[in-house]
């Protein structure tokens, strides 16, 4: 069945009117928190992107790129979170765009936002599975001392890919419990990893100012430009903040509980993940052994640290298993969007297949088939790229980014546009909106311009980022699709539009 759209809610519980809530509310704040700090999972990721800022800053990137990294996201969560509270709706970034633009762009932009959002999700599915895949396949070459085909990593990406699908499509009700589970296992399981990896370094731990202050670059590029290349690997696992808003219609009042979850979900991301890439650093004992390690660098600083082929895998399936609930978590929110965006007609003539909710499933099936589908293809680019990993995470950040970047800049110049929607709201920036949202839109633009560079100089075909390439595909069925079907037929959430107006009257 395609979903309706809702009746007023109960004023009582401060929510704006959005979407029928076809999908049941199963997600409880602490629920959706652990979902929250589950798909950003930053000390495990950061941990199975760590190739990244080991060759472009080393330790510095590491740990100083970090904090950087959770300052811009934390602006960003902030500023966004101002308008979820008073704007809680499933489209988040798409839904904000259009509310908050001048009259005449409000169709075209929040068309190409839409877009860009829901290739950011996408994308962003395939690099968590290929991030998952990375750490399993560590485990595979350390007791087969066999380096992989390239074949053997798109199958392993494709069985993480059908896992989660698996889970989404058939196992709805028991997502929130295994939430909550994952978020405990992900902090259980790092302590745990720190204690023993600690534990068995003991007497042999890096010098602090080996740890604090070594820095490495084996880009080609200037120290500066590496530096910030090398923030890929925190800016990537403090992103993707905005999921909660796209649970909105499952979860109870969302008007409070989405803007909260969204500012706690980069700053709890950072406190997990700076002590753990510390202890990483303190405890591993040969800087050139984890460079050329084959098994990768994280896997090569947990056998140097126990001395244990046994130990390693142990601890390293805390983080397959870790990461794995981040690729679902990540599938859940991905078809919550696309199916968002869908409903609105923002697809063109694809929306009709993607957007109706299963009255069996009680989940937007056809959404996570579609997007399912698209990450088996993406995916195809690991089968002919050395550097593939880089592209699909470069993608994601560059697509979601720009997507926060657009109803900040909205904000920015059209500061009534927000008031007008509900002028009496408990959270608010203030006087402190204007340099908060300049200071996230400044980290947005350095970010997404750094993040399409190469890798690597001198540029080759294998090493090329081609995330530029996915970007300009991206662009042109989004131009293609306006211009076939959006130009004539999307209207964007008018629906919605018309029930916020009666509540304000009411």
């Amino acid at each position: 069945m395609t979903p309706e759209r809702q009746p007023l809610l109960d004023r009582s519980e401060r929510d704006v009117p959005t979407h029928e809530p076809a999908l049941e509310r199963n997600f409880s704040f602490l629920a959706a928190l652990g979902l929250a700090f589950t798909l950003l999972n930053t000390w495990t990721a950061m941990a199975a992107a760590l190739p990244v800022g080991l060759q472009s800053g080393g330790p510095v990137v590491m740990l100083y790129g970090l904090i950087l990294s959770v300052v811009g996201q934390t602006f960003v969560a902030v500023s966004l979170a101002e308008i979820c509270h008073v704007l809680p709706m499933s489209g988040g970034q798409y839904d904000w765009t259009y509310l908050l633009a001048p009259e005449k762009w409000r169709r075209p932009l929040s068309w190409v936002v839409g877009w860009l959002a829901c290739a950011g999700w996408v994308t962003l599915f395939a690099a968590a599975a290929a991030l998952t895949e990375n750490l399993f396949m560590g485990v595979l070459v350390l007791w087969s001392d066999t380096l992989p085909a390239r074949w053997h990593e798109f199958a392993l990406i494709i069985s993480f890919v059908m896992a989660s699908f698996v889970l989404n499509a058939f196992a709805v009700r028991a997502l929130p419990a295994l939430d909550w589970f994952s978020g405990v296992w992900s902090v259980a399981g790092m302590t745990l990893i720190m204690v023993v990896l600690l534990f068995c370094s003991r007497g042999e731990y890096q010098p602090p100012k080996t740890v604090f202050t070594t820095f490495t670059n084996n880009t080609g590029w200037p120290n500066a430009l590496a530096f910030l290349l090398g923030m890929l690997q925190s800016t990537l696992t403090t992103s993707s903040f905005d999921a909660v808003t796209h649970l909105v219609e499952e979860m109870p009042q969302p008007a409070r509980n989405a803007p909260m979850i969204m500012v706690l979900a980069p700053i709890t991301g950072g406190i997990t993940a700076w002590p753990f890439m510390l202890v990483l650093l303190f405890c591993l004992k040969s800087w050139d052994g984890v460079l050329a390690s084959a098994i990768g660098p994280v896997l090569e600083i947990y056998r140097q640290s126990t001395e244990s082929r046994v130990g390693a895998t142990a601890l390293m399936l805390i983080n397959v298993v870790a990461m794995f609930f981040c690729t679902q978590s990540v599938l859940t929110i991905s078809s919550r969007m696309v199916m968002s965006f869908a409903r609105d007609r923002g697809l063109a003539q694809a929306s009709r297949f993607i957007s109706p909710i299963s009255a069996r499933l009680n989940v937007p099936f056809n959404s996570l088939v579609f997007v399912t589908a698209w990450v088996i293809m993406f995916a195809l680019i690991y089968l002919g790229s050395t550097v593939a990993l880089n592209a699909i995470m470069s993608s994601a950040i560059f697509f979601l980014q720009l997507s926060y970047a657009v109803p900040l800049l909205l904000l920015l110049f059209r500061r009534d546009a927000l008031a007008a929607h509900r002028p009496e709201r408990g959270w608010s920036l203030g006087r402190w909106r204007r340099p908060i949202n300049v200071l996230a839109l400044l980290f947005l633009a350095v970010t997404s311009t750094v993040f399409l560079f190469p890798p690597f100089r001198p540029v080759t075909a294998e090493n090329m980022n081609y995330a530029v390439v996915v970007f300009i595909i991206v662009l042109v069925m989004c131009g293609v699709a306006w211009i076939v079907d959006g130009r004539e037929h999307f209207q964007g959430p008018t629906e919605v539009e018309e029930r916020l107006k009666a509540a304000q009257a009411a």
